[in-house]
């Protein structure tokens, strides 16, 4: 049985081209339809007399949110939301989206079909990476597309030992590596040369970076794994790790990252949403059915 949302938030990129041409209809359609409706307080400007909050106060009062944006934005929503169990639709005012699969011209209708009880939830999940030092935590984060950790320079690669569950996989000379979700397998893991997972799958997968060996190949890992990344001495270590956009620096040699599954999300989609028809149009792959 569909969810009854009556308490939703609007959550925009503040910069965005079309951002004033988007938040105010959608805002006033959701008042037209009994709903109570806040801004988050990057945005409230755009809207007269819209109420303005945090992301904390969003988390707390609200039962939806929707994010006006890219991909980039729903990845800080979720990042932020996850605690709160918000689930979140995606209006895409950018180039198609893997994750805000709403267009503009669209928004209106697709959301009223969606309140109306028209729609699938999908659950994706965070990563949480650890750096351990000394046998403690100094810095944590989370990550919705993947936690990547590479050299600091580009001319120079890193070592790096990977265990999962306690058990050695291997040892490598590379650029870096990627740790990423089945969201995240469309991103740099992509680029990396990863496999692309559907997003509900319960995995995880490892691309190693440009690695000096060739015969170091992506591998995929059930979600529930521990893996942990040491570093080998070299002459001129400095690495640095990057979980989606939020860079954690000053590593040093002897830390350990720990990465494991951490909170679950959902994303609402309406009941058209074809991840192969997303896939075929942000690929270039062939289009036509044959049959």
């Amino acid at each position: 049985m569909s969810a009854v949302y009556k308490r939703i938030a609007l959550i925009g990129k503040p910069d965005a081209d079309r951002i004033a041409e988007i938040l105010p209809p959608l805002y006033h359609r959701l008042c037209e339809r009994g709903c109570e409706v806040v801004v988050e307080r990057g945005c409230v400007h755009i809207i007269a007399d819209a109420a303005g909050i945090d992301m904390e106060q969003i988390g707390l009062r609200c039962d939806l949110a929707i994010v006006v944006g890219g991909d980039g934005s729903l990845l800080t929503v979720a990042r932020t939301l996850a605690e709160y169990r918000i689930p979140l639709i995606g209006v895409n005012l950018g180039r198609l989206g893997f994750l805000v699969d709403i267009t503009p011209e669209h928004a209106l209708a697709k959301i009223d079909e969606m309140l109306n009880g028209h729609y699938f939830s999908e659950q994706r999940y965070l990563l949480r990476a650890r750096v351990i030092r000394d046998g403690e935590t100094v810095y944590q984060q989370t990550a919705v597309n993947d936690v990547i950790v590479h050299s600091w320079s580009a001319t120079s690669m890193i070592e790096l030992e990977t265990t999962i569950n306690g058990a050695f996989l291997n040892s490598q000379r590379s650029d870096g590596l990627i740790v990423s979700t089945p969201t995240g397998s469309t991103a740099y893991a992509l680029s990396g040369g990863g496999p692309i997972l559907h997003p509900t799958l319960k995995a995880i997968v490892l691309v190693p970076i440009n690695p000096h060996t060739l015969t170091n190949r992506p591998i995929v890992v059930s979600d529930d794994s521990v893996i942990d990344i040491a570093f080998r001495p070299s002459k001129q270590f400095r690495a640095q790790i990057a979980c989606d956009n939020i860079s954690i620096p000053d590593i040093e040699l002897q830390d350990k990252i720990r990465i494991t599954r951490d909170l679950s999300f959902s994303i609402l989609h309406p009941n058209d949403y074809d991840f192969y028809e997303i896939l075929r149009a942000k690929l270039n792959w062939s289009g036509g059915n044959r049959n």
